[in-house]
């Protein structure tokens, strides 16, 4: 059977259609949200999305509201053509394609979209080319710490556009990977204080044959940096290995993970254990599952992986 070539569109008014011609006809709507220049990972969302839904959607939609000025919103790299044959690779492939241009132009308002959220601080990319948006999304305990620290208004600009999605695809699931976990662990607390009725679902980290966690950014890894970024992987495997044979501390552990890194020329951005709910430190490893997260720069190119551990043990040690 030949490959199934998906509907694009990039109407607003057009998406909504044909999400509700589709709930019309009974189907359940999934929903793959990404930002294109896509690899195995975003393909095994796709599929994971074929176990919950009838028909898919993903959207395709480099995000300018999770950008700063200083960040690399024009250097993301795109291959819409290519997006497009990997999507219909996929057994079953998807029934439509959300490309809009920009979900920040309203046509009417000339304003500077740049909003501040300290002081007079401009915080976004939403003025390239935004009409006048101040309305946001924040998650505001979960969105501080980890990539929060070094990226204050990332997850505000996830939250917003994730929320712009829901309201336009309208889908009854939408699929997450895992490997963003903040991001995941932050979506699903909106959508349950907001009352989207929407399941939303994770998927498992998808990695290459090496171990390295697959991410649009791996391209730009020089071949140096990229066999040095594999101490990532390598370390949390060797901190999970360490806590199941009972190393419980959580600073102990963390050491770990930052001389394995170091040592391959990694800088760090952040390593820790927190709860995989509330995304809190935690001290020791002896209650409920934890999560141990790493951001990391390998030359000019910022990697983030982690590693749920799932242990429960009565002692500290």
């Amino acid at each position: 059977m030949a490959p199934k070539e998906p509907l694009v569109i990039s109407n607003k008014d057009e998406m909504r259609k044909w999400s509700r011609a589709m709930r019309c006809q009974g189907k359940v709507i999934g929903l793959v949200p990404t930002m294109g220049y896509l690899h195995e990972g975003h393909l095994t969302l796709v599929r994971e999305a074929h176990k919950h839904a009838n028909v898919i959607a993903v959207s395709i939609y480099v995000n300018p509201g999770q950008f700063s000025p200083n960040e690399d919103l024009s250097t993301y790299p795109s291959d819409f053509d290519g997006d497009i044959r990997k999507l219909m690779s996929v057994p079953g492939g998807v029934d439509v394609v959300f490309h809009p241009h920009n979900l920040y132009d309203y046509g009417n308002d000339k304003r500077n979209s740049n909003v501040a959220i300290e002081g007079d601080k401009t915080v976004s990319c939403v003025d390239q080319g935004g009409f006048g948006h101040e309305t946001w999304v924040s998650v505001e305990n979960l969105q501080k710490g980890l990539c929060g620290n070094s990226r204050p208004i990332f997850f505000r600009g996830v939250a917003t556009i994730v929320t712009k999605l829901f309201n336009i695809v309208e889908p009854d699931v939408a699929v997450f990977g895992k490997k963003d976990y903040q991001q995941w662990r932050i979506i699903q607390r909106m959508v349950r204080d907001l009352d989207f009725s929407i399941k939303i679902v994770g998927s498992e980290i998808t990695r290459e044959d090496d171990g390295l966690a697959m991410s649009s950014r791996n391209v730009r890894l020089s071949m140096k940096d990229r066999q040095n970024a594999l101490s990532i992987n390598k370390s949390l495997l060797k901190a999970k290995s360490a806590a199941a044979g009972g190393q419980v501390h959580s600073e102990k552990l963390r050491n770990l993970v930052v001389q394995c890194i170091t040592e391959a020329g990694g800088q760090i951005d952040y390593v820790e254990i927190v709860d995989q709910e509330n995304l809190e430190k935690v001290e020791f490893i002896n209650g409920g599952p934890v999560v141990l997260c790493v951001a990391a720069w390998f030359g000019k190119v910022r990697l983030i992986d982690n590693m749920e551990i799932n242990l429960k043990m009565d002692v500290r040690k």
